[in-house]
């Protein structure tokens, strides 16, 4: 009998490897267990996935897009009238108030850049696109602050299990916006030669 055409399984797999890793941590991924949890034979993970680290890399790019598509879709942020500083600050207490075991995974696999040297240009993906938004309510070097500020806080609430303070947030983005709009007044925010946008 021909094998059966499943054109979702790539993608049931990736999901798979999403909720492992949320289960069990970054330890307790391998192919028998992806294959198990998403209900596949075992040579299915390691047709659409040679090795682990290209399962790693799809399942983080996947879980890095909740907080990019918020931002991008965000009319808030592409209105010149309207408050960046508020509309990002509410869109990251929007994001740390889901379930705190998924935002945790997210940045378990986000972090596992430091280990994995593979993830790193996929994490660099995230980093770069949310300051190439940003970019277009201030400038690229005040962007990429504005993105290492976030990743920061939201770093500090997960680790020190603060509450959000969603004010605090706000004053200090639009301290960082201010910033940029007095550097770039002043001819200061096209960075060094040869820097990008990214982080």
């Amino acid at each position: 009998m021909g094998r059966r055409y499943d054109p979702d399984r790539r993608q049931r797999i990736i999901d798979a490897a999403i909720r492992v890793v949320g289960r069990l941590g970054i330890a307790g991924l391998s192919h028998r267990t992806v294959a198990a949890e998403a209900d596949v034979p075992l040579g299915s993970t390691t047709y659409h996935f040679a090795s682990l680290d290209e399962l790693l890399v799809a399942a983080l790019r996947q879980a890095n897009e909740s907080f990019a598509v918020a931002v991008r879709n965000s009319g808030v942020l592409a209105d010149p009238g309207r408050d960046p500083a508020g509309e990002l600050a509410r869109l990251m207490g929007e994001w740390l108030g889901r379930e705190r075991s998924g935002v945790e995974l997210e940045y378990e696999l986000y972090l596992a850049a430091l280990r994995r040297p593979v993830l790193r240009p996929v994490a660099a993906e995230w980093a770069e696109g949310v300051a190439e938004v940003l970019a277009r309510r201030s400038d690229p070097v005040t962007a990429r602050a504005l993105v290492a500020l976030m990743d920061g806080i939201c770093l500090q609430v997960l680790l020190t299990d603060t509450a959000y303070d969603e004010e605090y947030t706000r004053e200090m983005l639009d301290r960082l916006l201010s910033a940029g709009r007095v550097a770039d007044r002043s001819g200061l925010t096209d960075g060094p030669p040869g820097r990008t946008t990214g982080t």
